[in-house]
């Protein structure tokens, strides 16, 4: 019977290998470890001061900063907070993610770099252009 019941669950599901292609799909890379942290989750409210301020208890910050909008001033919600070494930044993720700043739950990790904006469209048009040629 209980064969049965894992037969019909199967049958009636999306996919059989839906387990499988989801957890393969939905899996991170592994971030690079950095002495720069992502910081989300930050009240509008939130300065650079109190970021560092936070911050520090976990290792000599070199640099804190949130992300303000040009107009209002306010957090966008965002900033980054670089530290002295890679094993303080650890210490800083350990300590920072999932707890509260200023009334709202925050979240650390670390920063990954951005790619140059049309770094991929100037690679496109160049294979384009050569296979022209």
């Amino acid at each position: 019977m209980a064969t049965r019941a894992g037969l019909l669950k199967r049958f009636f599901s999306t996919s059989m290998f839906s387990s499988q292609t989801t957890a393969a799909a939905n899996a991170k890379p592994a971030p690079i470890p950095s002495t720069t942290l992502f910081i989300s989750g930050l009240n509008k409210r939130t300065t650079s001061e109190k970021l560092n301020e936070e911050a520090s208890k976990f290792g000599e910050v070199v640099h804190a900063r949130v992300v303000t909008d040009r107009s209002s001033g306010y957090s966008k919600g965002f900033g980054f907070v670089k530290y002295a070494t890679i094993a303080q930044a650890e210490q800083g993720i350990k300590g920072l993610d999932a707890q509260f700043l200023d009334g709202w739950v925050i979240f650390a990790e670390f920063a990954r770099s951005r790619t140059p904006p049309g770094y991929l469209a100037s690679t496109e048009n160049n294979t384009h252009q050569a296979e022209m040629d």
